[in-house]
């Protein structure tokens, strides 16, 4: 390892952020780096780094500047590696092709831009499994930062990636599968020990993020602000996001995936989330400039903004927590396994919603089954523990969903220090609907339409405990609080919600094993099979 002395570093990159020349630099750093060759030299080298100016990159927001970049990160891994410095500037690019033990960092001041134009990489073949999965998933090079079975990559410093000229795959702009259209900011494509830290995406195309096999992989300190997925880490082991804020209005902001892109069914396990803010309800790019403007409420926007796993669910998910997470203004929590994978041994807690625009909690096991039909079937979700969340101001019409189909019961949930405030109004027509099974839909937590509770709806589930959860409505609601549809083995303890005459606060169908204490108005009771039940059972 060099040993670079604190101030000798300190001058090199103050130079290198005014745009020294090469006899300057020289004359800072000693003659055994002045001695560089034009037309490109190395002189950055002797401290391992490549500033892309002194390949020729302008740095003008108009000249293209993408044979510098990927010229000083040529340089830097026939060095063995280094760090690729982008200095203040604008850097006007189409793909930037990452390498090995090679460090983009970009200083704050500097913004590396999605060139517009058709001049991207093309989108390469991935014909055996294309079909499991969306186009956007399928190819990787078609971005504007991308690597592949690479190791040691890292993207830092307090700079910007804008993605002004990317597709985001619907609507006017560049057409996603017009050749030579990018359509990620960064795609990272079986990649180990890789690091993003510090600098902040704007407009980020069809994904601001597509990580997919990549382990050992840290983002941390990021701020999105886009059109699309904020991220998605696709059949990825070993993860670790933190401190990172995500503004997605048109769709997902952290997304965990396990898709067939690969070629065959990998798991995304061992993640944690924690210290995140998720949004769907800010304007493009006033997050990032600070103005923090809301869309109106009239306004055509989707609000998704949340974290999700799923709909691309082939390989699994298996051990992940989550933790000290803000959404406002979005989608709540989506937990969905519908293309046969394994949902297990999950932990999320600490969790503070507001403004949540549809389902808070939403979990899904259902049977889309989009991979190879002759291997394919109905996955599992199991073990999922959800606690020390609060949520006000969740939209009326719905409830959390808690939902398997029928033969394939999620398992073992434990749900405990909750309290919800729905806007409640829900009518005595809705609370009779009969909800399809639909197990073959795409699964969002508006696929029902309107649900008959204002709290949960729990269907096909085996092994439910409720402990310490408060459930409130801030107008009259003429709905059961809890329906339980083919529910084996419930637990509710200290169960809160306000009575009113004109619905019970449980509606139990076809339930066994249901024990509820200390849940007053409700008296304690075990029931070891039910069909039809309310409780309290005086209200009607």
């Amino acid at each position: 390892m060099r040993t670079i002395h604190p101030d000798s570093r300190r001058d090199f990159f103050r130079l290198a952020g005014a745009g020294v020349t090469g006899a300057a630099f020289g004359a800072v750093v000693g003659p055994a780096v002045a001695q560089a060759q034009t037309p490109h030299p190395t002189a950055s080298g002797r401290f391992g780094i490549f500033s892309v100016r002194e390949f020729g990159a302008t740095g003008d927001g108009h000249s293209i500047d993408t044979p510098a970049v990927n010229q000083a990160i040529a340089a830097a891994a026939a060095a063995g590696g280094g760090t690729v410095l982008f200095p203040a500037g604008t850097y006007a690019c189409y793909s930037i092709r990452l390498s090995s033990n090679i460090e983009l960092h970009i200083e704050h001041g500097a913004t590396i831009l999605a060139a517009e134009g058709a001049h991207y990489d093309a989108a390469e073949p991935n014909t055996p499994c294309f079909m499991y999965q969306d186009y956007g998933h399928n190819h990787w090079h078609n971005s504007l930062i991308w690597g592949e079975n690479l190791h040691g990559v890292s993207i830092t410093g307090s700079g910007l990636i804008c993605g002004k000229g990317l597709s985001k795959g619907y609507g006017p702009g560049p057409k996603t599968k017009d050749p030579g259209v990018g359509n990620k900011s960064i795609s990272l494509k079986n990649c180990h020990n890789v690091l993003l830290r510090d600098f902040a995406i704007l407009q980020g195309g069809w994904f601001g993020i597509l990580a997919t096999g990549v382990d050992n992989f840290t983002i941390d300190n990021l701020l999105i602000d886009t059109n699309r997925d904020g991220m998605d880490i696709d059949c990825c082991r070993n993860v670790r996001i933190t401190n990172t804020t995500v503004n997605s209005p048109w769709d997902d902001g952290i997304v965990l995936k396990s898709s067939y892109a690969l070629g065959y069914p990998r798991p995304t396990e061992n993640v944690t989330i924690s210290n995140c803010y998720v949004s769907g309800s800010w304007q493009l790019g006033s997050v990032i400039d600070g103005s923090w403007k809301k869309y109106p409420a009239d306004a055509h926007v989707s609000r998704t903004g949340r974290i999700k796993f799923g709909t691309e669910s082939n390989g699994g998910f298996l051990n992940i927590a989550i933790g000290n997470c803000v959404f406002e203004g979005c989608q709540g929590l989506a937990l969905e396994t519908v293309d046969g994978a394994h949902l297990e041994d999950v932990s999320i807690t600490n969790i503070a919603m507001r403004d949540i625009v549809n389902a808070p909690l939403f979990m899904r096991l259902g049977a889309r089954l989009r991979g190879p039909k002759e291997t394919t079937r109905p996955g599992t979700l199991r073990r999922v523990n959800i606690g020390n969340i609060v949520c006000w101001n969740t939209a009326g019409k719905y409830c959390s969903i808690l939902s398997g189909i029928p033969g394939h019961a999620i398992e073992d949930v434990s749900l405990h220090d909750i309290l919800i405030v729905s806007q409640g109004g829900g009518t005595a027509a809705q609370a009779a609907i009969q909800l399809p099974e639909a197990d073959s839909k795409y699964p969002e937590p508006t696929m029902f339409g309107a649900t008959p509770a204002y709290g949960f709806y729990v269907r096909h589930l085996n092994g439910l405990s409720m402990n310490n959860v408060q459930l409130k409505t801030e107008s009259p609601d003429a709905r059961p609080a809890i329906i339980l549809d083919q529910v084996n083995g419930a637990e509710f303890f200290r169960l809160r919600t306000p009575l009113t005459p004109a619905a019970p606060i449980l509606s139990l169908r076809n339930v066994s094993e249901f024990e509820i204490r200390y849940s007053h108005p409700i008296k304690d009771v075990r029931l070891p099979q039910t069909e039809t039940l309310s409780l309290p059972n005086n209200t009607r």
